[in-house]
C-alpha cells in the first residue's frame, strides 16, 4: 500500500511459446524465469498482492511455489497468440472482484524481464504518484539512436525518421527512449479498458539500460543470463566494500 492506496502485481504468463519452449518457467541461472518476476514484487514495499495470469496448470504450480497466487486458470480464448494482454488483465481484475479483492492500482510485470528489481517497482509507483498521474510505463535510452535511422523509397533513396540534421556528434545526440516492457501501472476506474494501449501509458519512469533485457529469442536468454550474472557480481562488491 502506498499513500493508502492498493497495487495488484499481474504477471501475465501464457504456455504457449514459439520463440523459447516453455520460456516462462525455463532455468535461468538456477531460476524459473517467472520467478525473477514474482521475486521483484516480493521485494516491493508496496504490493500488496502478487497474481500470475496463466493458462497453463505447469507455469501455475511454478509461480505458487516461488510465491504468487493463481485465482483462476486463463481461459483459452484469452491465452491464443492474437490475445491481447490488456484483455487477460481485466479478465483477472474481474474475477478477483468476484471475490471481494479490490485494488486502486495494476502493476504489470512481465515475465521477459528478470533484471527489474523491487526499487525499480518502488520508485515508479512514486514516481506516478507524484505526478498524480493514472498511468505510467518504465523506458530506457535507446542504443540504436533514431537520428541514424532511415526509411527507404522503392527507388532506393532514403528518408530520414527524424527531422533534424545528422551531421553532430554522436555525444550530442539528444536523448531517447524505448518503452523497455519492464513495468507498467495503471488505475483501476473507468480509464482502465478494453481501449486502453498500455504502451501509450502517460508517465515515464527511466530505468538504467543495464537492467534492460526482453527475452523473446534464444540469443535475448543468454543475454539475460550474462546481465544477471554481471549485476549480481556488482552486488557482491558492493556488498564487501
Amino acid at each position: 500500500m502506498y499513500q493508502n492506496k492498493r497495487f495488484i502485481a499481474i504477471i501475465p504468463a501464457r504456455g504457449g511459446s514459439k520463440g523459447i519452449p516453455n520460456k516462462n518457467i525455463i532455468d535461468v541461472n538456477g531460476k524459473p524465469l517467472i520467478q525473477y518476476s514474482i521475486d521483484a514484487a516480493k521485494a516491493s514495499k508496496y504490493i500488496d498482492s502478487i497474481v500470475v495470469s496463466t493458462d497453463s496448470v505447469e507455469i501455475a504450480e511454478v509461480a505458487a511455489q516461488c510465491g504468487a497466487d493463481i485465482p483462476a486458470l486463463r481461459p483459452e480464448y484469452l491465452a491464443s497468440d492474437k490475445a491481447k494482454t490488456i484483455d487477460a488483465l481485466l479478465h483477472m481484475v474481474e474475477v478477483l472482484r468476484r471475490v471481494g479483492e479490490e485494488f486502486d492500482y495494476l502493476v504489470l510485470l512481465q515475465p521477459t524481464q528478470p533484471l527489474r528489481q523491487g526499487f525499480h517497482i518502488d520508485e515508479a509507483i512514486e514516481t506516478m504518484m507524484s505526478r498524480n498521474s493514472k498511468s505510467l510505463v518504465s523506458i530506457s535510452k535507446v542504443n540504436e539512436h533514431p537520428v541514424l535511422m532511415r526509411t527507404q523509397n522503392l527507388d532506393g533513396t532514403l528518408k530520414n525518421i527524424l527531422n533534424v540534421s545528422s551531421t553532430i556528434r554522436r555525444q550530442d545526440f539528444p536523448d531517447f527512449y524505448k518503452v523497455n516492457g519492464a513495468i507498467y501501472i495503471n488505475a483501476l476506474d473507468h480509464t482502465f479498458n478494453q481501449d486502453t494501449s498500455l504502451n501509450d501509458n502517460e508517465i515515464g519512469y527511466a530505468m538504467d539500460s543495464k537492467y534492460d533485457v526482453d527475452i523473446d529469442e534464444p540469443i535475448d536468454l543468454e543475454i539475460a543470463k550474462i546481465k544477471l550474472n554481471h549485476l549480481e557480481l556488482q552486488e557482491l562488491v558492493t556488498a564487501l566494500i
